[in-house]
């Protein structure tokens, strides 16, 4: 069996992780041949082929980012875009792609089933929403990463009685937000599943400072709205799979703070720094066990599936489960956030 394996969209902790287990699992265990796409399925499409063995993938593991390179091309968007890539599998002669990313990339692998590919997922993304798996590595990391500079950021916050605003990636769902804040003992917590209010989060600082708090460090999700509608910033640009570029929460929200208060507050923005790095020792893990299961998924013909880890074990579920919805931080773990902010 020939396979092919790719990366799409964001850059994440562990990519590189997965494309080695995939190697040494499918190459040197089950006797496969694997090849890499260039840059997501814009390789598939404009066919940038690179072989992957065990000399391609040594030294990998404890690499950030991806070796094959990433994109967020969409084959559905572009003219002849699916029949490209159906030429691109056929001229190479792939029996089998395992497609390693998030909705959007694995979306596409879904769709093309319908055109007889092959196909295999693998859940890849730093927030954490992908459904059917308890959680996708590169979570850990950024969260880590999120957590560091928080610690860092109460000391100076303590040294100038400032209000420190540290914004962290998050379109659609708070759970790098949530976990962070909660590890790094953030006073409030701002997700998109919840619009703020503006003014109650003005009162909650000032009531600190009426204590003698007098600093205070807010974490806001990327996506995280305030009730009124008027805050988040956006470039109007929009990227293959129809999503606003987001930016600007952070700093309007610092400006608001400011204005409203009169107090100190300066913004933090995180930012592809919760992409970049080593990953954590738990990535690497569950990034190794999610590269072993695709390889053995492939090899065993269960295409139309996703890899996901659910009660520790790891599983095959279908890409339409994985795909079909995202996974926001239900009321219960934010009313656990509630309780240590204030």
């Amino acid at each position: 069996m020939r396979i092919g394996v790719l990366t799409g969209g964001g850059d994440c902790p562990g990519l590189n992780a997965v494309l080695r287990a995939i190697v040494r699992r499918a190459d040197s265990d089950l006797g496969h041949e694997v090849v890499g796409f260039r840059h997501g399925w814009r390789g598939v499409i404009d066919a940038e082929v690179v072989p992957l063995d065990r000399t391609a993938v040594r030294g990998i593991l404890p690499r950030g980012g991806t070796v094959l390179g990433s994109s967020r091309t969409n084959p559905f968007n572009i003219d002849g875009g699916v029949d490209r890539v159906l030429a691109t599998l056929a001229s190479e002669s792939i029996d089998a792609v395992i497609a390693i990313g998030g909705e959007d990339t694995l979306g596409v692998a879904h769709r093309l089933g319908e055109f007889g590919v092959h196909a295999v997922g693998v859940p890849k993304t730093i927030d954490n929403d992908l459904s059917a798996t308890e959680v996708t590595f590169g979570f850990d990391t950024a969260v880590q990463t999120a957590v560091d500079a928080i610690d860092r950021l109460h000391t100076t916050a303590e040294s100038h009685d400032r209000v420190m605003v540290v914004e962290v990636m998050g379109r659609h769902a708070g759970w790098i937000a949530l976990h962070a804040g909660i590890a790094g003992g953030a006073n409030a917590i701002l997700i998109p599943e919840r619009p703020f209010d503006v003014a109650q989060l003005c009162a909650s600082l000032e009531a600190r400072h009426s204590r003698g708090e007098n600093a205070s460090i807010v974490v806001v999700a990327e996506g995280a709205t305030p009730q009124e509608g008027t805050m988040t910033l956006t470039s109007g640009e929009i990227d293959a799979f129809g999503h606003v570029r987001l930016g600007g929460v952070g700093q309007r929200l610092s400006e608001e703070i400011r204005e409203r208060t009169g107090y100190d507050t300066r913004v933090t923005i995180l930012g592809h720094l919760l992409r970049g790095g080593t990953p954590s020792a738990f990535d690497r893990v569950l990034a190794s066990r999610f590269g072993v299961e695709a390889a053995n998924a492939a090899h065993d013909g269960d295409f139309g599936t996703m890899v996901a880890l659910q009660s520790d074990n790891i599983v095959r579920v279908p890409l339409e489960a994985g795909v079909g919805e995202l996974k926001l931080v239900d009321a219960a773990k934010y009313e656990l956030a509630q309780v240590f902010m204030g």
